[in-house]
């Protein structure tokens, strides 16, 4: 893990294409600005990782005997 110090406006980059700005800091709450081309998705990780479960979870309920049926009709 990388750790950085960063200041009220200051700013990181990841990769080529994604800025994470410092825009506020109240007592033990930091402010993120990401700026990001809108192909790429940016969640907090609570919601990141509740999207990934429900992802999985809808994988394993596919019934594979109806969606080849219906392939088979198509």
């Amino acid at each position: 893990m990388l750790a950085l110090t960063r200041k009220k406006g200051e700013s990181i980059v990841v990769g080529d294409n994604i800025e994470v700005v410092v825009l506020g800091i109240t007592g033990e709450q930091v402010r993120l600005g990401v700026i990001a081309p809108k192909t790429v998705s940016v969640h907090r990780k609570e919601v990141y990782e509740q999207i990934q479960l429900e992802n999985q979870q809808a994988q394993q309920s596919i019934n594979v005997s109806a969606l080849r049926d219906f392939n088979k009709k198509a």
